[in-house]
């Protein structure tokens, strides 16, 4: 479920949606791609003033990246994909690779000094989720 402000970010400014797969295609077509990971707005509420802030965003860092929302059936996968400490948050990606994320609502001078920060590193290095793998024949002594 999403909310008016989020489709509104959609309809008014042309915001696309992705998933797992479309991402790609979209990330390939700018060096900066900024995703907006927006959980359930009505559970978590700062997503709507995210919303609200991703146009301001977009104006002050003029076309520096594309915006894409991530489709809600997408959001945990992708996550793992581009780890970030909580909801909602926008997550920076340079020619698609990782580079940072920025989770929860922040004050406008966090987020223009960190998406500048971000839009002048170089991706991360992400190391993936290892979940280790116990076999059913295995017995704890």
């Amino acid at each position: 479920m999403s909310s008016a402000l989020i489709n509104a970010l959609m309809e008014q400014r042309a915001v696309p949606l992705v998933d797992e797969h479309s991402l790609e295609s979209f990330a390939a077509k700018q060096s900066h791609t900024l995703l907006f990971f927006t959980e359930n707005p009505q559970q978590f509420p700062e997503s709507n003033d995210v919303a609200v802030v991703i146009p301001l965003l977009m104006d002050a860092f003029a076309e520096r990246f594309q915006v894409a929302i991530v489709d809600r059936a997408a959001e945990h996968q992708l996550h793992a994909r581009f780890p970030f400490d909580g909801w909602p948050s926008l997550v920076l990606l340079k020619d698609g690779a990782y580079v940072g994320a920025i989770s929860k609502m922040q004050d406008w001078d966090v987020y223009l000094a960190e998406i500048e920060r971000l839009l002048n590193a170089q991706p991360a290095t992400v190391k993936p989720i290892n979940i280790p793998v116990v076999s059913a024949d295995s017995h704890c002594h």
